[in-house]
């Protein structure tokens, strides 16, 4: 649009304001715009999520195309998770593993669910809770669910104006704010997603963040996941 065509519509405007001050004896002084609720609401802020909860999740590798179900205990207290492989059915060639990582010290134990041979690795990644750090950014509320069935969650990212996609997606319930769902990306690609459900406040047994007997005399090599 021309810079004429918006001089002359401002033009047209100041002459309307005129002619309504000549003809209606009232007062032609502007008034402030009311900004509505919604507009004047404050930013929503990260809730804070439980730091001791267990449930289950289903953890998708975008990689291999791969669902895991498991079971949870999570203690952000003293940065502590294990996990459990759910068996689901008889899958041939298939084992299943509990994963206990201790982040203060920092190992993974990672032991075969029936044998109960036990690997001890060394922790790389730095500890990362399950919560929404505050410089998160804010990107969107709503309703999961149908009517007279359903939960509201918020949906934060690690999302900054000088970078174009996301590395973390996290969806937390708003009320007590459980996770939902988190994503991560690397490198334009979606490694993983973990959907968490059942979710019960505390730890019922603490005795599993301790490693069984076996693990005494472990193997520092990693696994094989083959029969």
């Amino acid at each position: 649009m021309g810079n004429g065509r918006l001089l002359a519509r401002a033009g047209s405007a100041w002459l309307l304001v005129l002619l309504c001050c000549w003809w209606v004896p009232v007062s032609c002084v502007a008034r402030p715009a009311r900004v509505s609720g919604l507009e004047a609401s404050v930013q929503p802020q990260p809730c804070q999520a439980p730091q001791q909860w267990e449930g289950r999740a289903v953890v998708y590798d975008h990689t291999t195309g791969k669902n895991s179900r498991v079971l949870i205990s999570y203690d952000g207290q003293n940065q502590r998770v294990r996990i459990l492989d759910e068996k689901k059915g008889h899958i041939p060639c298939k084992k299943f593993y509990e994963y206990i990582y201790l982040y203060k010290n920092p190992v993974l134990f990672k032991i075969e669910q029936v044998t109960k041979q036990c690997s001890k690795l060394p922790l790389i990644e730095p500890w990362d809770p399950y919560d929404i750090p505050n410089n998160s950014t804010y990107e969107d509320h709503y309703s999961i669910g149908g009517p007279g069935d359903q939960i509201v969650v918020q949906e934060w990212s690690d999302r900054k104006p000088a970078r174009k996609y996301e590395t973390w997606v996290g969806i937390y319930t708003v009320k007590d704010c459980y996770p939902v769902q988190e994503t991560y990306t690397k490198s334009y690609n979606v490694t993983s997603s973990t959907r968490f459900f059942d979710l019960e406040l505390g730890i019922s047994d603490p005795s599993v963040f301790t490693p069984p007997s076996t693990c005494q005399a472990v193997s520092p090599e990693e696994m094989s996941d083959d029969c």
